[in-house]
């Protein structure tokens, strides 16, 4: 079988984007928090990390040529990029736009949009994040005007594209913050009919239809909608029902269990919480595969959760565990497509990436290779 291997990228790593110093004023994007990060000296620390690569510009098309070549060549063929859109405007938009589409080998694998849509704070700013993640710098939520406009740019910029990812021939689009996404209509019925325009307007521009994905967080229920809101107070998996949803998927293992602790026992209770999900789910859950989770990056103070162990021999293990699921699912016709998320190629601030570094060398791309491909 071949496996479509989806990467998530976090497409900080350049400051080609005069707003990105908000954040990250020193103009080379969240490097500028991963070179500061020391071995504070907690269980399973092992900082600092130094990329193979170097502090790359990722929206540099000469940079991201490479890094294509590296992951098809490792069983990668997926890329999903994180997407934003904050003041009315996208942001952090450079990597995909100037980096992956200008690569003259960028159609060597595809790619897709995973909106972020969550609301920005000081977490990304490691001067004011111990102190400060309350405040709201940008709000995710947004008009439903700019969600039919978003539509329309997503339509004629990303999905126009040969090689954007499709299952069933329709492009796939996932949302980050289900909740955020609901807000920005005000009920559920009106989000239902945006997302239902979303398809109308997928299929006049060609397509067979629209591929609606969203992140599955385990537990989540519905009592904050409003009083007049026929799903007030349901859990997920029937509003996904309502909704129309096509299938789910996790970001990282975060959404579904505690994450911290060994890294192999993390493992076995994200693959026998995604089995127990996907019974309650009526629609697929694509599985994720995370390479760990250690968030201090970003923190001066220690920041509990912090997954420890995480070899590439355990991340491999793992990978055998997510593909035996996937290989089951298909075969019985549960998933459409042998889709599986990863987390991720570059998210060193959450040290959770595929690209090789001082510590373990290509060591995950090589078990994403042994473990999927021929």
């Amino acid at each position: 079988m071949a496996y479509d291997i989806a990467a998530f990228i976090w497409p900080s790593y350049t400051g080609d984007e005069p707003r990105t110093r908000i954040f990250w004023p020193e103009g080379y994007g969240e490097w500028q928090t991963v070179k500061a990060m020391t071995n504070k000296g907690y269980k399973g620390c092992r900082w600092p990390r130094i990329p193979t690569w170097g502090y790359v510009n990722e929206a540099d098309s000469r940079v991201m040529e490479m890094q294509i070549n590296c992951a098809v060549s490792h069983g990668v063929n997926v890329f999903i990029y994180d997407w934003y859109w904050y003041d009315n405007r996208p942001f952090l938009e450079n990597c995909l736009n100037d980096g992956f589409l200008k690569a003259r080998n960028n159609t060597d694998m595809k790619f897709m949009l995973m909106w972020a849509n969550h609301n920005a704070n000081h977490l990304w700013d490691k001067r004011n994040s111990d102190r400060d993640l309350d405040t709201v710098i940008w709000s995710g939520v947004v008009t439903p005007e700019i969600f039919s406009n978003i539509c329309d740019r997503t339509i004629e910029k990303y999905f126009s594209r040969e090689n954007y990812y499709k299952i069933d021939g329709k492009p796939v689009y996932m949302i980050f913050d289900f909740d955020n996404f609901i807000r920005s209509f005000g009920t559920t019925q009106k989000c239902k009919a945006a997302i239902e325009e979303f398809r109308r307007k997928t299929v006049e521009a060609g397509f067979d239809g629209l591929h609606f994905q969203v992140v599955h967080w385990s537990g989540r229920t519905y009592g904050w909608l409003n009083d007049n809101d026929e799903c007030k107070g349901v859990d997920a998996y029937k509003l996904f029902d309502y909704l129309g949803i096509d299938s789910v998927t996790s970001y990282n293992w975060g959404c579904l269990v505690n994450f911290d602790g060994d890294f192999a026992d993390v493992t076995k209770a994200y693959c026998d919480k995604l089995a127990s999900e996907s019974e309650k789910l009526t629609v697929p859950f694509y599985p994720n595969i995370s390479v760990g989770w250690d968030n201090n990056v970003r923190f001066y103070d220690f920041m509990p959760g912090v997954v420890t162990d995480n070899t590439p021999d355990k991340f491999k293990a793992a990978c055998e565990n997510i593909k035996t699921f996937t290989d089951n699912s298909v075969a019985n016709g549960i998933m459409k497509a042998p889709f599986i998320t990863v987390n991720s190629w570059n998210e060193w601030t959450e040290t959770s990436y595929l690209q090789p570094d001082d510590l373990y060398g290509y060591g995950y791309l090589e078990a994403i290779r042994d473990v999927f491909t021929d």
